[in-house]
């Protein structure tokens, strides 16, 4: 097969490299020419064993040819693209693609409600260790077994102690319910939460939303995220009936950043032990058009869909292990899957070109006024 660089594209002119691209749905046909994008040509220089020459009729290593371009990340979106055509897979640029597609639907989430029937209390809050106790067991006791509030006794054996512990989340909750009367003023708990905990105030109201919603919220701290979620009706148990979370949720606000590696292994954590990955993106940020980088094509029984007979199953997004990624920037791109109706397929391109896939799932979560998504490891 042979490509001409023209000095701002790779294209083909001659009759069978036209046949072989249009058969292998590579580029964009234009007046009997083939214009192919960087990644595309970059793949058939190296792994079809194309040659590209330049207009002096010199011959273009895969070095010389990817130094011609200018595009951003072009390492990773490389790596990705080579990944997904090499698994006998059809993946095209992005913009190529128009419409929507209806096949990315919404994990519906139910929704229940908090309603603490319990007596008002006292409690004292210990700044240094951001933990209120409260001495009554009476209370303690309602708050812990019927409705999963703070720590009761020591975990997982409530009868080792008479005190209840409540961490700063649970703290404000039951000041914010009115029923919880502190040595201290809320703001000065807020304060304190403010300082030691990064997007403190973003982290609380995403908290604040699920326990509204009749979720059982707790610490995500063995799973390296901000919390473990039980559904409506779950409660602490005890001994062989100990009911365990099978969901994790991370809350990654649109002013925040993240290096993917952390980002991966947190989710890589939660499915290790057999748990749904949340990631909950709240707070307001910049007006932004979302970025993705390629249309999927994937499986469709026993054979693959193609540009010719079939429709886009994902928009791919791709990043390498060593960048930091935003949550505006994320929220932006789910955005534009959103708009296209298509979930977001997130590939990541390790130290040694290794591809990673993570697939994220829009929930819904009547009432709610943030956005959640599940997030799972995904071997195409």
């Amino acid at each position: 097969m042979e490509l001409l660089w023209d000095g701002n594209n790779v294209k083909a002119g001659d009759s069978q490299s036209i046949t072989a691209l249009v058969k292998g749905c590579y580029g964009e046909n234009k007046e009997g020419v083939i214009l192919l994008e960087p990644e595309e040509a970059l793949y058939l220089v190296d792994v079809r064993g194309a040659e590209c020459r330049d207009a002096k009729g010199k011959k273009l290593s895969f070095n010389a040819l990817a130094s011609k371009f200018k595009e951003k990340k072009l390492l990773a979106r490389y790596l990705t693209y080579k990944d997904w055509r090499d698994r006998g897979l059809f993946i095209r640029p992005e913009a190529e693609e128009r419409g929507t597609y209806g096949r990315s639907v919404a994990l519906e989430y139910k929704r229940g409600e908090l309603v603490l029937d319990v007596p008002d209390f006292e409690g004292v809050f210990f700044a240094d260790d951001l933990i209120t106790t409260v001495d009554n067991a009476e209370v303690g006791g309602v708050l812990y077994n019927e409705y999963w509030l703070g720590q009761m006794g020591t975990y997982k054996a409530a009868h080792r102690g008479t005190i209840s512990k409540f961490d700063v989340f649970e703290t404000l909750l039951l000041l914010d319910s009115g029923k919880l009367e502190l040595d201290v003023k809320r703001k000065d708990v807020f304060s304190e939460a403010k300082k030691r905990i990064e997007y403190f105030e973003d982290v609380y109201n995403v908290y604040w939303e699920w326990r509204e919603a009749g979720y059982v919220v707790k610490t995500g701290f063995k799973f390296g995220t901000h919390f473990r979620i039980y559904f409506p009706g779950a409660k602490p148990g005890g001994g062989k009936g100990w009911t365990h979370s099978k969901h994790v949720l991370h809350v990654f606000p649109r002013k925040s950043s993240l290096i993917i590696s952390e980002w991966a292994r947190a989710i890589r954590v939660a499915h290790s032990v057999k748990k749904t990955f949340i990631l909950a993106i709240p707070g307001k940020g910049k007006v932004r058009k979302g970025h993705v980088d390629f249309a999927l094509y994937h499986r469709k029984g026993q054979g693959v869909e193609t540009p010719k007979n079939g429709k886009p199953s994902f928009l791919m997004l791709s990043l390498s292990e060593d960048e930091y990624l935003s949550g505006e920037e994320l929220a932006a791109s789910l955005k534009t899957c959103a708009e296209r109706e298509l979930d977001l397929l997130v590939a990541i391109a390790d130290r040694e070109s290794s591809v990673t896939y993570y697939l994220i799932k829009r929930i819904g979560l009547p009432g709610s006024r943030y956005e959640y998504y599940e997030i799972e490891w995904m071997q195409p």
